[in-house]
């Protein structure tokens, strides 16, 4: 099997250990490399921000599964690998709480500017200038969803405990969902106190929280992606940023990471991480064993634990 780019060291051991893998990503002309031996290879490893598109599945004409570390399959041709034949596997689930609990601290550090009055402390401007400005509270304020997957649902049952009022958009309403389904995203956003982008990254979404969405949020209202950065309209948030018709947002992912915009770095009205939703030990650990389990039934039979469907 083919492995794209590096994964955990702890998987990649294991998978060294019981199967006969090359990487991919320590060949000098990976190209080169591939127009010899791509033919070789029937299963390919990757993760979710290195995918793998049409180009790549053509220099591997006898693949016919790739195992995916990570949620995320926006990086992934599946229309390409559905063409071919190529069943997917991502790792859905084990990562879900984790990244609630995440979204939930970013909605409670950009109300309450409990970074912001971190690097105030630090800089001395406590003694110096006093308290920092009055934050926002998050009990009991509207909170709302674009999109209402797993992660979604998992973060929405967290904010129950806050006493907020939850309303998402979807295409299409949740059968039996417990939360009001709002038509239209703008209706959402103007409605909204905070709105949470969990939805999948690729085509269908991109830019959809656009300059429309965000001046329905307004100067009181927050924004949180834990989802794709390719999701909002970056250009477009800066603006609203910096001319205060945003009341600030909590970012874990960008449009080009690990490119951050520079205006984004110098406001204090936002809070920006490093793509580390789902970066706890316990978490990784068991999207590794997942990929692990998806290889083994895959050889062993064939078929895939968590085949991505659609």
């Amino acid at each position: 099997m083919l492995q794209l780019a590096p994964l955990p060291p702890a998987l990649e051991t294991q998978l060294q250990r019981e199967f006969d893998v090359h990487p991919l990503w320590r060949e000098a002309a990976p190209q080169d490399f591939l127009a010899a031996h791509g033919s070789e290879f029937g299963l390919l490893l990757t993760h979710a921000t290195a995918g793998a598109d049409a180009a790549l599945m053509d220099r591997l004409p006898q693949l016919r599964a790739i195992c995916s570390l990570g949620v995320g399959c926006d990086a992934l041709d599946l229309a390409a690998a559905r063409s071919r034949g190529i069943v997917v596997s991502n790792t859905p689930d084990v990562l879900n709480d984790c990244v609630a609990d995440l979204a939930v601290g970013l909605m409670i550090d950009v109300a309450r500017g409990l970074t912001a009055a971190d690097r105030h402390v630090r800089r001395g401007d406590w003694i110096s200038k006093g308290p920092p400005p009055l934050g926002t509270r998050v009990s009991g304020k509207r909170l709302g969803f674009l999109g209402m997957g797993r992660i979604g649902q998992t973060v929405a049952r967290r904010c129950t405990g806050f006493d907020m009022e939850i309303r998402y958009h979807t295409p299409a309403p949740m059968a039996e969902s417990r939360w009001t389904h709002e038509a239209s995203l703008v209706a959402l956003a103007d409605w909204a106190d905070f709105l949470v982008v969990a939805c999948s990254g690729g085509p269908a979404t991109h830019h959809l929280v656009s300059t429309e969405v965000l001046q329905a949020l307004g100067p009181q209202s927050f924004l949180i992606n834990i989802a794709r950065g390719s999701v909002v309209d970056e250009e477009a948030l800066v603006h609203a940023l910096q001319t205060r018709q945003l009341g600030g947002a909590a970012l874990d992912v960008f449009e080009q990471e690990p490119q951050v915009p520079p205006a984004l770095l110098a406001m204090d009205n936002v809070v920006l991480l490093p793509h580390i939703a789902s970066g706890t030990a316990e978490t990784r650990r068991a999207m590794a064993d997942l990929v692990l389990r998806n290889v083994r039934r895959y050889v062993e039979s064939g078929r895939l634990e968590t085949e991505v469907r659609g």
